[in-house]
């Protein structure tokens, strides 16, 4: 089974605010923003918040270190504007190296939007910004995860043949992974929902970019159909992918272990995440 967790705010006190708010809920899985997702600086992350931070990861047994960043809604490697992506290059170090203080193992991102430029000239671009980003950091150890996307737009990484081609023009492999977003994916227009098109889109995923390649799942049904390319999560079982379709993915034991984690609609009490982890908890049997 996935170790199972959801996306945890930071408000009230920084990064380690998410690790107790992920032990109130008994998460095995969390991820979190380092920073404001929605705003290029960054504040300073201080001592009192890493040394906090890194007794919540050893802390809570439970979560055992299973944390995952995911980086500013504003980068964009793919943009044909010099500027913007030299910004955006600028902002993924930046958030390499707050994970890298906080130990945090991986950081997913999505790759970018071409804005008109073409795929094949938003590709290059993304995989010259990452392989730029890595080696300004040698010695980092978190790894980036490339999100699948759901295609909105001139988004890039909505097909596996694109992630393939991403991950196949970065040079230190070692430290480049894949977060697979099953709303994204399956309004990019790859089934899950019975077990003949869960096994056929992996076969195809493994074919193409290796099932080995995932290290996080994000877990969200989707709102809109099949190859819609509309990014609207919806909670677990009431939206189009439906309870069999996340069924199929809590049954395969090649995913034991790896991160699943909720970004569905939350409330203040947690309640909404607790039911969406029941639900996932009870297809697993």
């Amino acid at each position: 089974m996935l170790a199972l967790g959801s996306h945890m705010s930071t408000s009230g006190g920084g990064p380690p605010r998410a690790l107790e708010r992920a032990a109130e809920l008994g998460l095995e899985s969390c991820q979190l923003f380092t920073k404001s997702e929605r705003q290029w600086a960054a504040k300073p992350l201080t001592d009192e918040q890493i040394t906090a931070f890194h007794r919540g990861l050893t802390a809570d047994t439970r979560l055992n270190r299973r944390v995952v960043a995911h980086d500013s809604y504003l980068i964009n490697m793919a943009s044909p504007d010099d500027d913007l992506r030299a910004k955006s290059q600028a902002a993924l170090l930046v958030e390499l190296q707050r994970c890298d203080t906080l130990e945090i193992p991986y950081l997913v991102s999505h790759p970018g939007a071409h804005v008109g430029s073409g795929p094949e000239a938003g590709i290059a671009r993304i995989i010259e910004s990452v392989n730029q980003v890595l080696a300004a950091r040698p010695d980092g150890t978190t790894m980036l995860l490339l999100e699948t996307t759901a295609g909105q737009g001139t988004t890039l990484g909505k097909t596996f043949e694109e992630i393939a081609e991403m991950i196949d023009g970065i040079e230190d492999k070692a430290r480049v992974g894949v977060c697979f977003d099953t709303c994204h994916t399956f309004v990019a227009g790859y089934d899950i929902r019975t077990p003949e098109t869960y096994a056929e889109t992996m076969r195809q995923f493994d074919e193409i970019v290796g099932l080995d390649q995932i290290r996080v799942f994000h877990l969200n049904d989707a709102k809109f159909g099949l190859g819609s390319n509309k990014d609207r999560h919806e909670h677990i079982g009431e939206g189009e992918i439906g309870l069999e379709g996340f069924r199929n993915l809590m049954t395969d034991p090649r995913m034991t272990g790896r991160m699943g984690v909720l970004e569905t609609e939350k409330d203040t009490t947690g309640d909404l995440d607790r039911k969406n982890l029941a639900t996932l908890r009870s297809l697993s049997a």
